[in-house]
């Protein structure tokens, strides 16, 4: 049997997916109420990220499962976002909305870990976040909580950036448990 070549384009795309982990938030079933009935298909959410600030999302529906994660897979790899974080946590606190759906994040200090569950964990293991403390308010709807930990992970500023619009320096706006490390 003659050995299969890869261009360049193809080898570089198979090391991108290989660079990400991918997390199933949910399979639903899904229906559509037509003349003879109802037909059947199923919603798969998905998210991926390298562990290192680059999160994505994505929603596929199909026929069957597999087809579905395929399509959310796609999906969620060609809506990739930078997340800007500050070591293992995030730089401040955020506040994410979608529907009726909020999710609360906040820094915490190094040994936390991720304080979520469900969706808003997926999403923050997916992303890198190793300590960190949640609150999910509102609506319990996993893909409006998944949404709205994606918006609030996107009103994230760097510390640098954040500091030269106050006109601080960025020493200044680090985590108090990051201050008192350089201080002793």
């Amino acid at each position: 049997m003659a050995e299969k070549k890869f261009t360049e384009k193809q080898q570089q795309q198979f090391e991108v997916q290989d660079a990400f982990e991918e997390r199933v938030i949910e399979i639903a079933r899904v229906s559509k109420v037509v003349k003879g009935g109802r037909r059947f298909r199923f919603r798969v959410t998905v998210v991926v990220g390298d562990k290192n600030g680059t999160i994505g999302m994505g929603v596929g529906k199909a026929n069957a499962v597999p087809d579905a994660m395929r399509k959310a897979s796609e999906r969620a790899r060609k809506d990739l976002r930078m997340v800007n974080l500050s070591n293992t946590t995030i730089p401040h606190e955020s506040l994410g909305k979608v529907a009726g759906a909020k999710v609360f994040l906040k820094p915490a200090s190094v040994g936390t870990g991720v304080i979520a569950a469900g969706g808003v964990r997926a999403v923050l293991e997916v992303a890198g976040v190793r300590d960190i403390l949640t609150k999910s308010m509102g609506s319990a709807n996993v893909l409006n909580v998944v949404m709205a930990t994606f918006g609030a992970l996107d009103g994230l500023r760097s510390p640098a950036v954040e500091a030269a619009r106050r006109g601080k320096r960025a020493e200044e706006l680090t985590p108090f448990w990051e201050r008192r490390k350089q201080h002793a």
